[in-house]
């Protein structure tokens, strides 16, 4: 049994290594000479400060579709494609968990000297501007980006400065693992956040119940709740809010029982929420393959037998032509 992570410690700790608010700098991970560079479908660019990610519909036969966030993206920019997006990311470089099936290797997650620097949303933007064809979309990603919080309201900020608020969409992820949310950004950046036209947000729910979540994290079984807590606190805030959830699970026992439970607890925060969260399909990627042992190709076995009682339940709580409606036309309006 591996020691349980100090989520609130870990949390603290990153955040001072890689955030320098006064000067509106963090530390953004250099993909050149990593194991995680291996795997990008496009060399690294922005002097390797950034990757293009090709965002794609997906799905088949053993998984579901993944609208995100190619729909609301393609939305917002009046784009006819609604299957694929070419995105911008940008990784932080600090995460306060450890997710065993995470793509990024566990040392571009420690604010690594030797592999990210520290800088400013106006460097980031022209690095990424000077891309010949810059992509529609930029990704604000991780690591934890919400140990950096300030991060989001900056680049709106950049974006705005250059004219770039109406071409550009704005995504970012969240564990879920923190309130640095209302912690770290006043209540001009929260509303500026909520206010920006072209902005979508996901929050990734790390497993069914918490025995799979602080086995897929390493975190103390009781922030399970905890990451219902903080989704519910940023439904109320009235962002473009979707969700992730991970299936990946060690327990093969009483499934059927832990979905249903799980989709009551979405329902509990909107009754919608289930048809805004989208399942992550887990593959090995090349940092991964060094971590698997017998529980973790379980749980990846276990994922399908999972999203097989997830659709029963969808099917069982909503019609047909509600669970064909796009995604962006699922809205969690306040209660």
């Amino acid at each position: 049994m591996l020691k349980i992570i100090d989520t609130e410690a870990w949390s603290d700790r990153y955040r001072k290594a890689a955030i320098q608010p006064a000067d509106r700098r963090l530390l953004v991970t250099n993909f050149h000479g990593t194991e995680q560079e291996g795997d990008l479908s496009e060399p690294a660019n922005c002097n390797g400060f950034g990757r293009i990610r090709h965002f794609r519909l997906g799905g088949g036969e053993t998984w579901v579709k993944n609208p995100l966030p190619i729909e609301p993206a393609a939305r917002a920019l009046s784009i006819d494609d609604e299957t694929q997006i070419r995105a911008q990311v940008f990784q932080n470089a600090v995460c306060n968990w450890r997710c065993w099936y995470c793509f990024v290797p566990f040392s571009l997650l420690n604010a690594n000297p030797r592999h990210s620097t520290s800088l400013s949303p106006s460097e980031l933007l022209d690095l990424y501007q000077a891309d010949p064809a810059p992509p529609p979309m930029i990704d604000l990603s991780g690591g934890q980006p919400d140990l950096t919080p300030e991060w989001i309201p900056w680049m709106m900020e950049e974006l705005n400065n250059r004219g770039l608020t109406d071409k550009v969409y704005l995504w970012s992820d969240d564990n879920l693992s923190n309130d640095y949310f209302w912690k770290y950004l006043s209540d001009a950046d929260r509303e500026r956040i909520r206010a920006h036209k072209n902005y979508g947000r996901v929050g990734c729910f790390k497993g069914i119940d918490q025995e799979a979540f602080s086995f897929n994290t390493g975190a103390d079984p009781a922030l399970f709740n905890f990451q219902f807590e903080l989704f519910r606190r940023f439904l109320e805030l009235r962002l473009d809010l979707f969700a992730y959830v991970t299936f990946t699970t060690p327990s093969a026992e009483n499934l059927d029982g832990k979905v249903h439970a799980f989709v009551d607890r979405l329902q509990d925060l909107h009754p919608l929420l289930p048809l805004r969260t989208v399942p992550l399909e887990i593959v090995p990627f090349t940092p991964v393959q060094g971590r698997l042992k017998e529980e973790h190709h379980a749980a990846i076995k276990n994922q399908y037998a999972v999203l097989k009682l997830w659709r029963t339940q969808l099917e069982e709580r909503f019609s047909s032509d509600t669970r064909g409606r796009s995604i962006c036309d699922i809205q969690l309006r306040p209660m």
